[in-house]
């Protein structure tokens, strides 16, 4: 009986990788770094194999110990086919990374977004872990809007590409995102837009309190910073953060009235405000979700994985 099983989170500067029990239990990790400008993707694939290895030796196992190895990351992916359709962080396309790993492993493998990943690995050993029905929506608010969907404990999804929780469009014509379309939810609920946003309004206020803990530039602006002046009593960083959370209230009704989750899962270093966000977040989202109180209104928490979720979601995936 196969003892383990084998995660793979590649990120745009680590290789993450991990050796799981059968029961989900993280027995060990290794990383390396990624570079994936300076080399070629069968130097990173090699990398990945590296690390693997090294796990089995660690922990005394073989490959005949094994039952699957999963393998998250950024970019459109058909998992499928096991390829990297493009990764725009990595500047690949039409990458065979499952292909060339089995020229190493002749195991069962996964390939999933690296967002996916995450939300499964909060799904099953992070804050989604009781999630009655396994139904669970999970928004990263960093740079970017990611996200991921898992229903009845198994993502949602598995053809070419991934769904795009940040490039739904909340506000036709809007504000231009980077992906080239005006208007998604990532144009006004990452932490770029919210730093945009104070920036501007900062502009308009030469007294809030936002130059005081940007030290007098505004380059210095982070997605804090309207928050922590908020907190202070500075009303143009309330107007600030109430814009944004209503934005971000949206899209997450958004998501409600589409899957009807238990759980809504914030992550990101916006998620960090915790209920400074989440509180007036519920209240925005109840006001805007069809039938209201009447309905079953999932509870909106922060993710507590880390930088670990990825991990575990890897090594969960279905094979």
């Amino acid at each position: 009986m196969a003892k383990y099983r084998i995660g793979v989170d590649l990120g745009g500067t680590s290789i993450k990788v991990g050796i799981f029990s059968g029961n989900g239990e993280l027995l060990g990790k290794k990383n390396s770094a990624t570079d994936p400008f300076c080399r070629s993707w069968r130097e990173v694939v090699a990398d990945m194999a590296g690390l693997i290895e090294g796990l089995f030796r660690e922990n005394g196992a073989v490959e005949a110990d094994c039952h699957s190895i999963g393998v998250g990351t950024p970019g459109l992916i058909d998992s499928r086919k096991g390829t990297v359709v493009y990764a725009s962080n990595f500047n690949w396309e039409r990458v065979p990374i499952l292909e060339e790993l089995k020229r190493r492993f002749d195991l069962p493998m996964a390939l999933a977004n690296d967002a996916d990943c995450a939300v499964l690995g909060e799904t099953v050993a992070g804050a989604a872990k009781g999630a009655k029905n396994k139904n669970v929506v999970m928004f990263t608010l960093g740079t970017g809007v990611g996200g991921g969907v898992v229903l009845d404990g198994r993502l949602s999804g598995g053809g070419p590409g991934k769904m795009e929780l940040g490039h739904t469009i909340i506000v036709a014509g809007g504000e231009p995102c980077r992906c080239g379309i005006l208007g998604c939810l990532e144009a006004y609920a990452s932490a770029t837009a919210l730093i945009r946003d104070a920036s501007r309004a900062a502009e308009d206020d030469r007294d809030s309190k936002m130059w005081e803990l940007c030290g007098g530039e505004l380059s210095n602006m982070n997605g804090r910073i309207p928050f922590d002046a908020m907190r202070a009593g500075d009303k143009t960083a309330k107007r600030v953060v109430e814009n944004y959370i209503g934005y971000l209230g949206v899209g997450v009704a958004n998501a409600i009235n589409i899957w009807r989750p238990d759980i809504i899962l914030l992550g990101g270093g916006i998620a960090n405000e915790g209920d400074g966000l989440i509180l007036p977040l519920t209240e925005r989202v109840r006001a805007n979700v069809f039938a209201g109180d009447r309905g079953c209104l999932p509870i909106i928490k922060r993710a507590t994985m880390g930088n670990d979720a990825g991990l575990y979601g890897a090594a969960a995936l279905n094979v």
